[in-house]
């Protein structure tokens, strides 16, 4: 006889449950990228940015009148709307679950928000009149250099600038940098590259990957940008916000997480948008 087991004295045997496990979504970007303005409960819901056009001094004559120089600001407004995410968890759910079910969903809808906010921003990249790149070639770093020189000729302050691609796109970059990834240069980009995989610094620009970059509608084509910070703006009424509500005549409670933002083009001037078309799509 195979005597007292585990399968017979199985309603003996503690269940033991792990930590929870999040299905893994990307670091939030944006929001440090671009220019943030908070506004107060009771200022409304919209943010009007006056923009000043760049000037430009001229040499005077001694004793003569300095011109009268008019300068005319423009403007971009940005209106605030609300992101929001629900569920109603049981009461028997919560009583019978080991782990902290109202606390693993309030972080799961927070970073649901922030991914929202990411993918809005993230969206205008392709709203920049000027562009680079095109949309049947593989992205290189001397496209990445092509936007760096148009900023700069414009003007455009060389720091707070900033690089987004997708990660198919990205993928090209990296084959560009190190020669298909044979690492022929060894120098530092290339090495950081081949080691982490992360690009870095290209002509004094971070350069970051992100998923949410939608498809532009063709196969393997994406439009991600090369920006200063102020070339995009991110308004909020407060932050993110998760509550909890008691719901009696459900016998649970509602888990809500909620945002107000608005996000737009500040200054079309100080971004480029950068086209490609992924190779391994």
């Amino acid at each position: 006889m195979a005597g007292s087991t585990t399968t017979t004295l199985n309603d003996l045997l503690p269940s033991i449950v792990a930590e929870a496990m999040f299905v893994a979504g990307e670091r939030s970007i944006m929001r440090g990228l671009v220019k943030n303005y908070t506004l107060s409960p009771g200022q409304g819901k919209t943010v009007t940015v006056p923009i000043y056009p760049l000037q430009t001094a001229v040499g005077v004559t001694e004793g003569d009148e300095v011109g009268n120089t008019a300068v005319s600001t423009d403007s971009a407004l940005l209106t605030v709307t609300t992101a929001a995410i629900r569920t109603l968890v049981t009461d028997l759910a919560v009583a019978s679950a080991a782990s902290n079910v109202v606390g693993d969903l309030g972080r799961l809808f927070g970073e649901a928000i922030a991914r929202k906010v990411d993918t809005d921003l993230l969206a205008l990249m392709s709203g920049f009149s000027g562009t680079v790149g095109a949309v049947d070639a593989a992205l290189s770093a001397a496209v990445i250099a092509k936007a760096a020189a148009t900023l700069r000729a414009r003007g455009v302050p060389a720091q707070d600038l900033a690089c987004v691609v997708n990660p198919y796109v990205a993928y090209d970059l990296k084959a560009n940098l190190t020669n298909t990834f044979a690492n022929p240069n060894g120098g530092l980009v290339q090495n950081e590259a081949m080691s982490t995989g992360y690009v870095g610094m290209l002509f004094g620009i971070p350069v970051y990957e992100s998923s949410l970059i939608a498809n532009n509608g063709t196969t393997g084509d994406y439009v991600g940008g090369v920006f200063h910070r102020e070339a995009l703006g991110l308004a909020m009424i407060g932050d993110i916000n998760i509550e909890t509500q008691r719901r009696a005549s459900f016998l649970g409670t509602d888990i809500v997480a909620s945002m107000h933002y608005g996000v737009g083009e500040l200054y079309d001037g100080y971004g480029v948008g950068v086209i490609a078309d992924s190779s391994i799509l």
